[in-house]
């Protein structure tokens, strides 16, 4: 028994499959999914064999000390950005062993959110060791903070099982 939607668990468990038989690793950069996105992939028996880490970066501060992304382009395009969650999955891939990570940067809500970055926003990215690289940026509305979370986790799987077919 999960205790993700039964939806996520299956996408979990096709990578867990899928990388397995590969040999390929995972790791994922976190910020508005709090490392849920990590939790459904362990969620899966074998998984120890795929996910190589999770950074769970919170704050500016974590995105610059665990993932090395840049103060300038925190300051010119804030945390919730392609640019920063670019330089999120950079650092993730980077300072892993995996070879395909995953990023996350969003405004779940309820609060946080302004005109230009509404709650909902949030922006994903995946990049392979041989430098394939997906961004989304989606605007799933003010959903309510749990649906944000769990439709972020759904679409990041998603990009993951896209990268690591487009080989």
């Amino acid at each position: 028994m999960s205790i993700f939607p039964a939806d996520i668990e299956d996408r979990a468990r096709q990578i867990i499959a899928s990388f397995s038989g590969e040999k390929h690793m995972v790791s994922t950069a976190e910020s508005c999914t709090g490392g849920l996105i990590a939790g459904a992939l362990t969620e899966i028996s074998g998984s120890s064999a795929v996910v190589d880490r999770g950074f769970v970066t919170y704050t500016n501060e974590a995105k610059m000390e665990m993932l090395g992304v840049s103060r300038a382009t925190l300051t010119a395009f804030g945390a919730v950005s392609k640019e920063t969650a670019l330089q999120m999955v950079h650092g993730a891939l980077f300072r892993s062993r995996a070879h395909i990570a995953v990023a996350v940067t969003g405004i779940a809500g309820p609060g946080g959110g302004s005109a230009a970055k509404p709650v909902g926003l949030v922006h994903l990215a995946t990049k392979s060791r041989d430098g394939r690289l997906l961004h989304r940026e989606m605007r799933y509305g003010d959903i309510g903070r749990d649906q944000v979370r769990l439709a972020t986790v759904r679409t990041a799987l998603d990009m993951v099982l896209e990268l690591s077919h487009s080989a």
